[in-house]
């Protein structure tokens, strides 16, 4: 029977479980974190390009629902973390000795051109709209915004987190 999933060649025909397995054992250390408020469909977008760069963990703070649709199934290849609030998260990562890195473009933030990303971070993506939580920027070690050179104010999340977690993997990766 001929596996039709969207996997690279190395993993067709292999269960998931294997597929899991061997994406922990290259684990790179990138951590993401989605403040999910709205159920915002853009959830699913990160999280498939998370799978894609070889994100092993992500952190939904807030709703436990989430509209996997744009997913397209790769949230089965990586481990996924709920916490109810925002203040048990920082808690989490304080814990875990990882940086809080709040990616929007408020106010006071550091270009991304010009940052370099810890490599202990865990890169945090608030929702379509209204961006991060007051009580997140404020616990956030750097806030980094990705520039813009059109007429929009801003770039959709999901293509701000693609870019953001890209950055990353330039730095401590590739």
């Amino acid at each position: 029977m001929q596996d039709t999933r969207n996997v690279i060649d190395e993993f067709k025909g292999k269960p998931e479980e294997a597929i899991v397995e061997q994406l922990d054992k290259t684990d790179h250390g990138l951590v993401i974190a989605l403040e999910n408020t709205e159920r915002d469909f853009n959830m699913g977008t990160i999280v498939r390009s998370a799978n894609a760069f070889g994100v092993r963990h992500i952190f939904i703070i807030g709703r436990r629902q989430w509209n996997k649709r744009g997913a397209m199934a790769t949230d089965k290849y990586l481990h996924i973390h709920f916490v109810a609030t925002t203040e048990e998260f920082i808690a989490l990562m304080r814990a875990a000795n990882r940086q809080i890195i709040a990616i929007d473009n408020i106010p006071g933030s550091l270009n991304l051109a010009q940052t370099r990303l810890p490599r202990n971070a865990v890169l945090v993506f608030g929702q379509e709209g209204p961006g991060i939580s007051g009580e997140m920027i404020a616990a956030a070690d750097s806030i980094v915004a990705i520039e813009q050179f059109g007429s929009t104010r801003s770039i959709n999340v999901g293509a701000a987190a693609t870019v953001a977690m890209y950055a990353w993997l330039q730095q401590h990766v590739l």
